[in-house]
């Protein structure tokens, strides 16, 4: 193991130093550990002899944990003495790998049963209970010397309490195995008392099947109710806890504790909704239920939203003794977390408690979000319809809601807050109003109430600091607001001909548009410069270079192809491009066909030229890239070492992660070895490659936990928050971007002795920025470690501060619009053309909003401009209205955006990227509407349904005359 892998192993050493000291034999165990130096050694066995095994497993934890003299790899070296002494339940926990919460429960109810009955069970036959648990694997063969030894000097009773001593260090499972080793040595008595059956009139005991641990828990409740007993055992208290990376939580409240968790105990149908916490989730959690704005930071897989639902449900039963009323919003950033925090938390443990609701873009309930919110106690929805109903409410609608109506927000990802999206948005209206509150404190006013914040997140990040005091203070803003790494460098092929050929057709588009590029073709460099000049040649009207930029752009992305996945699909993306393309231009109606301009005819004739030559070359494996091979051979070695492999492999873009799925589902290698592949992607329509629905995203998950699919290929949507199933392996293939997906993506590896996995072309610079990655995971770590340690003062201080400048910067933002005064200015003052023809296509006055995102033009004159062909990529149901159509160019065939079908009414919806805007002399080109601060009328459907009854009843009289 790595130097990385020891390091998380001091840290899980720490974490469950509790649980351990109670699960490790300390005295074989010495024997087998020669990383420790004799001296250690001797120091440990002298505090066994004087204060017995418990004492000196403390000692032995601290040795570890403090030690800086341990030999690399020694973490291995101590989970395999575990095992062979017999301690397996103990290597479980160093490797990070404990049973559920309910589990351990259950295993500490049949520990806590053994000590309260150890008076009875001491009268066993001892060396025959031995001899058999030896046999069914609770004993090693020196428990079984020793056990014996002792009953030859001490007697049957001390060798007794040595067996039962040695029994409850087991792994879950061994109760069962016990209560059958009594029962195969005619210890029917302890069997039936240990069980709680009930005697018949004749003194003898039902017959029953063997009882599981689980069943025995049950059970077990009620016996140790009669005892009396209500707190753990000195021998048998136990602590939950559990995390590799717990430098990283991260508790605004600063308060950290070692209290142990109290095991209750319930019946059966109240311990399945039972919400067990272990003790570094506890630890975390308890700032928040003193009703204090806490961000938890805990790794990927420690059970972030574990923790928001048990302080969901601490708040709500509070607020319902204290009589007062509680409703909570939970936000998420992504569609598909909606309905899995839904499913498999919230509505999953308080849902028979509480009404918890759902909503999304995705959603087909039918009434309005504030109704919605006043009809649950717990809304789970994507922060921008939040956002959209509190700026209903700002601007006075009715249909909007208030902060205020909240008493608890829940924000997932919220390191997002940082990036000025829909999260910063939603915390700027907070603090705003947090501000105000103070002045109206001072001013003996009733301040406005506002919700408590429950921040989660996997990894803030550093927000690209180079520094220390940087990292420190991004963490603060935030605030305000591992698996063992592997890096497979590929060098490139020595002879490229496929990519050749390509390079040689931009270089007679270079020349075609007399453009000079300013770096070499491939790279993201030539892909910043040429989506420049497209850029300048649609404001400038120049659509020779518009439309050569646009092709050289796809060439561009297929050379990079070539480079990440085959050659074959580079050449299937060029031709589907070129065919589109050439079917927008005949596209035939009543007037005939599109303009065809000499430069577009010049371009499909290279293609042609080329196209049979290209099509020779892909056909060529000698030729494929390097990086490909090497992912080859990481996937069949995964596949190949392991009992059951379950990997995702994270790649760039879409299209890639479709085409490496075909391509390992087209090779029998991969079949041989059990590989089952899917891809998962995006839902977006921002891409040429056909979205993913929020249904297809959830099928290929449920068919990834259930092992019908067992290697996923994904673009980044997988990296942050989805619930995906345990892996023991995550390859990210020629990507790298920050540490916050570094981490996220390597989160994904949960199960012990996964790997994480870098394939990159040597000299690409995606190592390189992996490694610095690496180096900002561990100034984030220390940031948050020394932020944890500030003075309270300090730090409220602190918070302030950017808290104000938050503000302020907001208000300087908000000044700068105005002072730009398009806001001020009617948008008939601006005017669209055609992005590729430049063809006029309508004034700012003819464009309204729908629901204030939709820009709809239905004038009768932008109906001539328009063809409308179908769309099949885009049928998505949405909540009034769905996208059923294309609109395109009548003149140049370039597609405008999408016929939207609005409560009957066909509504065409401009897509802002496809038009230059001109304002005044001044042409500019935009890729988002909110971009543009022009201030559009909301669509007035009355008004148009009117027109179109009118226009019908017109027909109607038409056709009877």
């Amino acid at each position: 193991m790595s130097c990385d892998k020891d390091a998380e192993t001091r840290h899980t050493l720490d974490c469950f130093r509790d649980r351990l000291k109670r699960l490790i034999q300390v005295e074989p165990l010495l024997d087998l550990l020669h990383f420790l130096e004799p001296d250690r050694k001797d120091r440990i066995k002298a505090k066994f002899r004087e204060e017995g095994n418990i004492s000196a497993a403390t000692l032995l934890i601290d040795e570890i944990i403090h030690s800086k003299n341990c030999e690399q790899g020694w973490s291995r070296e101590l989970v395999t003495a575990l095992e062979t002494v017999g301690c397996k339940h103990a290597a479980k926990y160093v490797l990070n790998s404990p049973p559920e919460p309910t589990e351990e429960a259950e295993n500490d109810s049949c520990v806590r049963l053994i000590d309260l009955l150890q008076l009875t069970l001491v009268n066993m036959k001892t060396a025959d209970v031995c001899a058999h648990c030896r046999v069914m694997g609770l004993l090693t063969q020196e428990d079984q010397e020793n056990i014996l030894k002792l009953i030859e000097n001490q007697g049957n009773i001390g060798g007794a309490r040595l067996l039962l001593k040695r029994l409850v260090k087991n792994e879950a499972g061994w109760f069962s195995k016990f209560l059958q080793a009594l029962e195969d040595t005619e210890h029917h008595e302890l069997v039936r008392e240990l069980r709680g059956e009930p005697c018949n009139e004749d003194g003898e005991a039902h017959k029953s099947s063997p009882v599981t641990d689980k069943e025995f828990h049950q059970a077990a409740t009620g016996s140790l109710r009669k005892t009396g007993k209500n707190h753990v055992n000195e021998n048998t208290q136990t602590c939950f806890s559990g995390s590799s990376v717990l430098s990283q939580k991260l508790s605004l409240s600063l308060c950290v504790s070692r209290d142990h968790l109290s095991l209750s105990l319930s019946s059966s149908e109240e311990h399945k909704r039972d919400i067990v916490l272990r003790d570094y989730q506890m630890e975390v959690a308890r700032p928040a239920l003193e009703e204090k704005n806490i961000i938890i930071c805990l790794p990927t897989g420690s059970g972030k939203t574990r923790v928001a639902v048990y302080i969901t449900k601490e708040h709500l039963e509070k607020r319902t003794q204290m009589g007062q009323p509680g409703k909570v919003v939970v936000l998420v950033n992504k569609v598909p977390l909606v309905e899995q925090h839904y499913k498999a938390e919230f509505g999953r443990f308080l849902k028979h408690q509480y009404s918890v609701e759902r909503v999304s873009g995705a959603s087909q309930l039918k009434i309005s979000f504030p109704q919605i919110i006043e009809q649950n106690d717990i809304i789970i929805c994507t922060a921008q319809i939040l956002e959209n109903s509190l700026a209903k409410a700002k601007n006075g609608d009715e249909d909007g809601i208030k902060l205020s109506q909240f008493t608890l927000m829940v924000i997932d990802e919220c390191h997002h807050t940082k990036k000025g999206g829909v999260y910063n948005h939603i915390m700027i209206r907070y603090l705003k109003q947090k501000h105000q509150n103070q002045l109206l404190k001072k001013q003996d006013k009733s301040p406005v109430p506002l919700p408590q914040i429950l921040g989660l997140t996997a990894s803030p990040g550093v927000g690209g600091a180079m520094s220390q005091q940087r990292a420190e203070e991004h963490i603060l803003q935030v605030s305000a607001t591992p698996a063992p790494i592997t890096i497979n460098p590929v060098y490139g092929m020595l002879k490229d001909p496929f990519g050749d050929v390509i390079k040689k057709i931009m270089d007679e588009i270079h020349e075609h548009a007399d453009l000079k590029p300013l770096c070499e073709p491939g790279i993201q460099n030539y892909e910043q410069w040429v989506v420049q000049k497209e850029q300048n040649a649609a404001k400038e009207e120049n659509q020779k270079v518009r439309v050569c930029a646009e092709h050289l752009r796809q060439y561009n992305e297929a050379l990079h192809q070539s480079n990440t996945i085959r050659m074959s699909d580079a050449f299937r993306f060029l031709d589907k491009y070129h065919n589109e393309e050439l079917k927008t231009k005949s596209i035939a109606d009543e007037e005939g066909t599109v303009t065809i301009t000499d430069t577009e005819r010049f371009l499909f004739t290279l293609f042609k030229d080329n196209k049979a030559k290209l099509q020779e070359l892909m056909g060529k494996p000698q030729y494929e890239n390097n990086s490909l091979a090497q992912l080859k051979t990481n996937i069949l070695k995964e596949f190949s070492t392991r009992e059951r492999a379950r990997g995702i492999i994270f790649t760039r873009t879409r299209l890639s992660a479709i085409a490496l799925c075909q391509w390992i589902q087209e090779n029998p290698k991969f079949d041989e070895v059990g590989v089952s592949a899917s891809y998962l992607i995006g839902g977006g329509d921002q891409s040429v490659v056909k979205p993913m629905t929020a249904a297809e995203q959830k099928d290929v998950l449920n068919k990834f936990r259930d092992g019908q699919i067992n290697l996923l290929i994904a673009t980044t949507v997988a990296e942050e928050g989805l619930d995906i199933a345990e892996c023991n392996f995550v390859i990210r293939y020629c990507l790298v971007t920050n540490e916050i997906a570094m981490i996220q993506a390597r989160g994904r590896g949960r199960a012990e002795d996964s790997s994480y996995t870098l394939v990159a072309e040597a000299g690409s610079g995606v190592a390189e920025r992996e490694s610095v990655n690496e180096y900002r995971e561990k100034m984030m770590s220390k940031a948050i470690a020394k932020v944890c340690k500030m003075n309270r003062a300090d730090y409220e201080k602190k918070i302030r501060e950017f808290q104000m400048q938050a503000i302020m910067e907001e208000k300087v933002k908000i000044k700068k619009k105005q002072q730009k005064g398009m806001m001020k200015e009617p948008p008939s003052k601006i005017s669209l053309s055609c992005r590729q023809c430049s063809v006029f296509v309508c004034s700012g006055e003819d464009i309204e909003k729908i629901e204030n995102m939709h820009h709809v033009n239905v004038t009768t004159q932008f109906s001539k401009l328009i063809t409308v062909r179908e769309n099949a990529s885009l049928q998505e149901r949405l909540l009034d209205y769905e996208t059923n159509g294309v609109i395109a160019c009548k003149n140049c065939g370039q597609q405008w955006g999408s016929m939207m079908l609005y409560k009957s009414i066909e509504c065409p919806c401009l897509h802002i990227k496809n038009f230059v805007v001109t304002y005044g002399s001044k042409k500019k080109t935009f890729s988002k509407w909110s971009e543009l601060p022009i201030k559009f009328p909301a669509f007035d459907y009355t008004q148009h349904a009117d027109l179109l009854v009118e226009d019908s009843g017109e027909e109607e009289d038409m056709e009877t005359d």
